[in-house]
């Protein structure tokens, strides 16, 4: 155990040996901060740690805050932001001390994102602090009969404030000397949700973590179905949002890097061509955007479904639900891209064939030029950034979510950009990003080494998580020179050998997810 330790000092005992760590910043360090860590060492090249990080000088309660009208920038519909203007913050801290009510005004701060402002963000209006959350939802009650539209919330989540308890499983990987692989998986059924330790248990992995963002809800699209990019076998499971961070496991996890990453895919017939937009999902619903032509935006948006009138998707043999129905067009493809049958959008994908659905335009296309007996061929096409093309192998897979925590050592958070924030849109992103909630991470250090971190949240066993600036800081302070933070909230697991390690915070318990990230070892003999 160690006891008394300052932040950098609190970070450095998780930190692998010969790793740089990285101070807190001196505003946001906590004063005495007590932490216990356990090491195991799972295999040769595999290091589980987990700790339990608490400071006993801070106390949280449960507040009330008022919440300000807004309108959303993307759909221009009326909304609520947590933080307003400063007339706003003003001038309804003067209406609640009139009916009675005491309130405070707080100063809320940009946090250190690399494409927003960093001055003040806006004002919240507080009133009270209560032990108990039925009080504070009391006083919410009262607050909103007065005409004003409330949440009640808990100080731990605030920025401002060090959390009292964080839970953290954080599992180092180094492929020079662990002689297994690891590999992002869907477990062969993109249209299938699964929870990351059933899925451990089945391949018998020594760690596993939740991988990237996912289609919940059927009026979304097909759960389970990844809303960004995924390859597994080297093989595209889905497309890219725009351009995003992507966790590429290179060569069965012996090459690994963070990239931001997109995809192009083309259907050829003959001298004709049409751009597919997207992979395994249901033609014009586009999840987290980021495709051309989608509306409201063809930027990344987390959490938003798009649209496109015109679509062109194709299914490959790992979508083993039935394939999405409706107006448009579809056709049926063999291995070899030969057309076997076309017409109206329906039945399942063939065995080692592949199914073209279009809507719109595209549907138009489909009808005029993959009639049976010709061949279709597609062509993938996956970059980073830089213009560097990945060429995926059978050994190769990719997960990926948003945003970029670390680049080249350096906490380098491009939040606007991959779309979790708006600087132009208070209601929009403010608790996902910048408020503590349970988080997964990954990245790689100096060495290559793989980092893959949990932290538990919204006070399941106590813990508070972690914003998006902390657990980037939490990810450098690892050593890590590229980091990116995957699917969160309920998502966020780790499994050990098959059992869940962590406390997710769904009511229900382990939330079934998209796809995994597995340590898997190597086989017996």
């Amino acid at each position: 155990m160690r006891a008394g330790l300052g932040a950098a000092a609190l970070f450095a005992v998780v930190v692998p040996a010969g790793a740089p760590a990285q101070a807190a910043p001196a505003d946001t360090a906590a004063a005495a901060p007590a932490a216990r860590w356990t090491t195991e060492t799972l295999a040769p090249g595999v290091l589980l740690r987990t700790g339990t990080v608490r400071r006993t000088d801070v106390t949280h309660t449960w507040t009330v805050t008022v919440r300000s009208p807004a309108t959303s920038r993307l759909t221009g519909a009326a909304t609520w932001a947590e933080v307003g203007s400063r007339d706003w913050a003003g001038t309804t801290a003067r209406t609640l001390r009139e009916a009675g009510y005491t309130p405070r005004v707080e100063s809320v701060r940009w946090p250190g994102y690399a494409d927003t402002p960093h001055d003040v963000m806006g004002y919240r209006v507080r009133i009270g602090s209560f032990a108990d959350r039925a009080d504070a939802q009391s006083t919410a009650k009262e607050v909103t009969s007065a005409g004003f539209h409330t949440l009640v919330a808990w100080t731990g989540y605030d920025v401002q404030e060090p959390a009292d308890r964080e839970n953290v499983h954080v599992a180092v990987i180094d492929p020079r000397l662990f002689r297994g692989t690891v590999e992002a998986t869907h477990d062969g059924d993109v249209a299938r949700r699964e929870t990351t330790s059933s899925v451990a248990s089945a391949l018998h992995s020594l760690v596993a973590v939740n991988g990237g963002f996912f289609v919940t809800s059927d009026a979304d699209g097909v759960q389970g179905t990844i809303s960004g990019l995924g390859a597994y076998h080297g093989r595209l499971g889905s497309m890219a949002a725009g351009s995003r961070a992507a966790l590429i496991l290179g060569d069965g996890g012996r090459r690994v890097r963070v990239a931001d990453v997109t995809t192009t895919v083309t259907a050829r017939v003959g001298r004709s061509s049409y751009a597919i937009q997207g992979i395994n999902r249901v033609p014009s619903l586009v999840r987290d955007c980021g495709r051309p032509g989608a509306t409201p935006s063809d930027r990344p948006w987390q959490d938003v479904t798009c649209r496109l009138s015109d679509d062109l998707v194709q299914f490959t043999p790992e979508f083993g639900a039935d394939l999405p129905t409706g107006a448009g067009a579809q056709a049926v493809l063999d291995a070899s891209g030969r057309v076997v049958s076309a017409g109206a959008r329906a039945g399942r994908v063939p065995a080692g064939g592949r199914v073209l659905q279009g809507v719109g335009a595209a549907a138009a296309w489909l009808t005029a030029h993959a009639s049976p007996g010709r061949r279709v061929l597609v062509r993938e096409d996956v970059r980073d950034t830089t213009g560097r093309r990945l060429r995926l192998g059978g050994d190769d897979s990719v997960v990926s979510a948003a945003p970029t925590l670390v680049r080249n050592g350096r906490i380098d958070i491009d939040a606007a950009a991959e779309g979790v924030v708006d600087p132009l849109d208070l209601s929009f992103g403010y608790a996902w990003a910048n408020t503590r909630q349970p988080r997964t991470m990954a990245g790689v250090d100096g060495r290559g080494r793989l980092i893959l971190a949990t932290v538990d949240g919204r006070r399941t066993d106590g813990s508070e998580g972690f914003t998006l600036y902390e657990e980037a800081r939490f990810m450098r302070s690892l050593g890590a020179v590229q980091a990116l933070n995957l699917d969160g909230g309920g998502s966020t697991t780790m499994a050990v050998r098959g059992v869940l390690a962590n406390h997710p915070s769904d009511a229900t318990g382990e939330r079934p997810v998209g796809d995994t990230v597995q340590v898997r070892p190597a086989p017996a003999g």
